[in-house]
């Protein structure tokens, strides 16, 4: 059997910038670098066999807090297609929920507005993109565990971002001849995880092609934050902010003020 814990970075600085971020690499905030230390204490005794890590520096900060926890030391491996999603021309631009009636993309990208109703933005991936990204990504870092999985337990975690994490999701589950697309796997907090269960037929080889079971046993969960303290130095979040958080995937409603 194998098991995949798939987990949202920590608070970044663009985060509460209420930027379009993507591939734009700003570090972990203060309040992110608590989030992740407190992950990495939650999941002290939850064994790894190896940790996945976007390269972005949010997401890989975020997996190596998890991964210094691990008693014994798990490989942590660095695979660039667990990106969040590009978003080309509106990278470090303003977040914005809509644009002015009547106001075409074309205008709006002149004036500086990057609107999160436009689909794919120049230069960038649409969730499409994204989707195909990540099954390269699934079977890189889930489908080199299923020989050893149809033998016996294997746990891996895989740090990455809301929207690339969502897409994770729908990949795997595709793989199960079963899976209906009914369930969406957006809104993820900050360092919140959500597990899969894969079970992989005793036969199975390396030569076959995957047929799987996939199940979600738990999503979203972050009951690690309840004792997160924001610090006091930290942005005040008014409601164009706490909108654009959660458009990428979390907000911040489990941190106590």
């Amino acid at each position: 059997m194998l098991t995949v814990t798939f987990i949202r970075h920590g608070e970044s600085e663009d985060n509460v910038k209420g930027i379009w971020a993507g591939w734009k690499d700003a570090p972990l905030s203060e309040l992110g670098r608590r989030q992740a230390e407190a992950l990495g204490e939650h999941l002290a005794t939850t064994k790894f066999d190896v940790v996945y890590a976007s390269p972005l520096l949010r997401a890989h900060a975020t997996g190596i807090a998890v991964q210094q926890r691990q008693p014994h030391n798990p490989p942590l491996i660095v695979n660039p297609n667990l990106r969040e999603q590009h978003f080309g021309i509106a990278e470090g631009h303003e977040w914005v929920i809509g644009l002015p009636k009547g106001m075409s993309e074309e205008d709006a990208y002149k004036q500086g507005l990057f609107a999160s109703t436009v689909e794919k933005f120049p230069e960038g991936e649409s969730m499409n993109d994204l989707l195909d990204r990540a099954r390269i990504a699934i079977q890189e870092v889930v489908f080199p565990h299923l020989v050893e999985a149809a033998k016996g337990d294997v746990h891996i975690a895989v740090a990455s971002h809301g929207h690339c994490i969502a897409m994770l999701m729908e990949a795997l589950l595709s793989t199960d001849t079963t899976f209906k697309h009914d369930v969406e796997y957006f809104g993820l907090a900050n360092t919140a995880w959500t597990r899969a269960i894969v079970d992989v037929h005793p036969s199975y080889t390396a030569t076959d092609s995957p047929q799987l079971s996939v199940k979600v046993t738990l999503l979203n969960q972050h009951e690690h934050l309840k004792n997160v303290k924001r610090p006091t130095t930290a942005p005040t979040e008014d409601s164009t902010r706490k909108e654009a958080m959660a458009y990428f995937g979390g907000g911040s409603a489990a941190l106590e003020d």
